[in-house]
């Protein structure tokens, strides 16, 4: 038997799904940035970003402390002991947001972002949303709300789209 009709009889004893399942590259790359979030080291909530551009991953964030910094896990949450709020008192925080260090592990990496889109857990607040428009980052995908009006106002102004996941 030659080697092409062999080959021909081994695929055809592979069943093969009926029909695959594959995520939509926005689903792909949220699913990323949830996975990206398992790193975080905040007590309050986990967030992770990841920064794409041309179906590429450029980058990748999570929140946390600082290179060096004695992360919140290990250390106390300030905010979470003076009872602050959500969405308010962020200098209180020893933390970085994940928007942040995606931004930062660019810039450390030499990498353009620049026209990229940003995929993250939560809604940027209106400290990252600044970032993100002057990092030139041209739309958002998130799932998570976040109680910050500000931000959602630098966006449109600014004419970054937001999508968010779930079309909730």
């Amino acid at each position: 038997m030659d080697s092409k009709k062999r080959q021909k009889e081994n695929l055809a004893a592979v069943s093969l799904p009926r029909q695959l399942s594959r995520p939509s590259w926005d689903e792909y790359f949220f699913q990323i940035a949830q996975q990206v979030a398992t790193r975080s080291t905040c007590m309050r909530r986990q967030v992770g970003a990841v920064l794409v551009k041309d179906k590429r991953i450029l980058s990748t964030g999570y929140n946390g402390a600082p290179r060096g910094i004695v992360h919140c896990i290990d250390a106390g949450c300030l905010r979470e002991q003076m009872r602050v709020p959500s969405g308010e008192r962020h200098e209180l925080c020893r933390a970085l947001h994940a928007e942040q260090n995606a931004i930062v592990q660019a810039a450390l990496h030499g990498v353009k972002i620049e026209g990229s889109t940003l995929y993250c857990t939560h809604q940027p607040c209106s400290l990252c949303a600044k970032m993100i428009i002057n990092a030139g980052i041209v739309e958002v995908y998130f799932n998570e709300g976040y109680p910050d009006e500000l931000a959602a106002g630098f966006f449109a102004e600014a004419g970054i789209r937001l999508h968010r996941m779930g079309g909730t």
